[in-house]
């Protein structure tokens, strides 16, 4: 037992990280000049500070100078005799020390900085004990998975509170200065995009591209193909990443990529959705090896092509939120990160330690925390939903709004919300059957003609249906589908135009 006591007592006699002068020092600056308050009260705290009595002066000085009263070693001196603290502080002589330990207002910020710093390396060896104790079993309930997860949480609850990007006001002449730089871009673009392309003419026409800091939700009844609109969407937005690198230089690399977390098919077989549709040979016949000599050259230039794009696929089942976000992170830190694909949000877990007490409130928070990540990388999100079973109850199976509701928020926090929906896929069900026309051949063949005239109208056609769109118009987009290769494409209107 000794062997493995001896390194944990060795660092537990350490002391730890603590700047005292820096601590002294800043104190006697604010006391001496309350403007040098300015420089640190955005991001520091009473309990930043390693001495507790620090931390109570410091919270003195801000409160008075937050109410617009002098704060300096005289009115300190008097509040804390009237709340009779004087003598806890370190009483008079303290207050005249703390200014004789001053630096100068120049000098404020970096002292606060240094002390934010200690803080900052005191929170990681309380996390790192208590990742230590709970490997050796202190939280029974916690195994090596959710350790690890509880761990990235309280890293990332430190990185975003504590941590603190810097936050604070635009001036509106900057905002505005980026506004005409977006506007700018859509001008030099072709066909107007903004965004981030997404491959499919009339949906980024709709969308003006996929924007940073949205999250987009594409919904829909399973076998409607949201899987497959989702995967051309991402590898439309990797090749656009390509030709951009390209553009540049011959061998100059994307200097972004795409993240598709696939919760429901695996890495392979997305990889072949993705092969069937680019060298229009079926999945099917892919996976039954039915292909001749022509077709196998065909499928190797192609998988070629494609192997180079900017695409990185994750296919853990059941992710959970903090797993996602680690890595996402971890990504655009490494390869930098264009655009993230769920597929799909009822499959992911929320974070570990949460509980959530049903299942739409777990989805709530599954839908807050990729709204949160689209924030903070600056990215957007698109996330799949599958749909309720009601859309198939009604008469109209075009789904809506309304459908959503029972995943909680998830209307309220998604910037754009799309269904797919395919009139094919239904009307296929429906087909005539001989035996409910008793014999009547005449009516069941008048019957089958209809059946066919409709299915020729809407054979290999899908309907995107833009429900809720914060920055622009609602309405349908009508898209090309090919069952065989589950692969969408923009639809020739002007050949196939049925009333759309």
């Amino acid at each position: 037992m000794n062997s493995i006591d001896s390194p944990l007592l060795g660092l537990s006699q350490r002391l730890p990280p603590s700047n005292l002068q820096a601590e002294q020092a800043l104190l006697g600056a604010l006391l001496a000049n309350n403007r040098a308050y300015e420089r640190v009260s955005e991001f520091l705290a009473p309990p930043h500070f390693a001495d507790p009595i620090h931390g109570r002066i410091f919270q003195a000085i801000s409160r008075r100078i937050e109410v617009g009263q002098l704060a300096d070693a005289v009115t300190l001196k008097g509040e804390f005799e009237h709340s009779g603290i004087l003598e806890e502080v370190g009483g008079t002589a303290y207050l005249a020390q703390l200014l004789s330990s001053m630096v100068g207002i120049i000098n404020a910020s970096e002292y606060g900085r240094a002390i934010h710093d200690s803080w900052l390396r005191r929170q990681l060896i309380d996390i790192g004990e208590t990742v230590v104790n709970n490997a050796f079993g202190a939280d029974a309930e916690l195994d090596g998975p959710g350790q690890i997860e509880a761990a990235e949480q309280s890293l990332f609850d430190l990185a975003t509170d504590g941590g603190g990007k810097d936050g604070g006001f635009v001036s509106f002449e900057l905002a505005l200065s980026e506004a005409i730089k977006v506007a700018e871009t859509a001008f030099h673009q072709d066909g107007h995009v903004t965004g981030l392309t997404t491959g499919l003419r009339d949906i980024d026409g709709k969308l003006g591209g996929l924007h940073p800091s949205d999250l987009l939700i594409l919904a829909g009844r399973p076998g409607m193909g949201k899987s497959a609109l989702a995967t051309k969407i991402a590898f439309g937005a990797a090749k656009s990443l390509m030709e951009q690198a390209r553009a540049e230089g011959p061998n100059v690399q994307p200097k972004k990529q795409v993240a598709i977390f696939s919760l429901e098919m695996s890495a392979e077989q997305l990889a072949t959705r993705l092969l069937s549709e680019e060298s229009r040979i079926s999945g099917d016949r892919i996976r039954r090896g039915d292909i001749g000599q022509r077709d196998f050259d065909k499928f190797v230039e192609v998988s070629r092509e494609i192997g180079s794009l900017p695409l990185q696929i994750d296919d853990t089942p059941g992710i959970t939120m903090s797993m996602l976000r680690t890595r996402c992170r971890r990504l655009q830190r490494t390869k930098g990160l264009a655009l993230v694909v769920v597929d799909y949000l009822q499959l992911m877990r929320p974070s570990a330690g949460t509980r959530p007490e049903n299942r739409v409130l777990e989805i709530s928070m599954i839908t807050q925390g990729l709204k949160a990540l689209a924030k903070e990388l600056e990215i957007p999100v698109l996330a799949l939903a599958q749909l309720s079973r009601q859309v198939e109850s009604r008469e109209d199976k075009r789904p809506q709004l309304s459908d959503l509701r029972e995943s909680g928020s998830i209307e309220q926090d998604a910037d754009v919300v799309m269904f797919i929906y395919r009139d094919e896929y239904y009307l296929e069900q429906r087909m005539p059957k001989e035996v409910a026309f008793d014999g009547g051949a005449e009516k069941f063949n008048a019957a089958m003609d209809e059946w066919q005239q409709k299915m020729t109208q809407v054979h290999n056609k899908a309907d995107l249906i833009i429900a809720k769109q914060r920055h622009g118009p609602t309405g349908s987009i009508p898209l090309f589908f090919e069952g065989v290769f589950t692969r969408f494409a923009d639809l020739d209107t002007v050949h196939t135009d049925h009333g759309h």
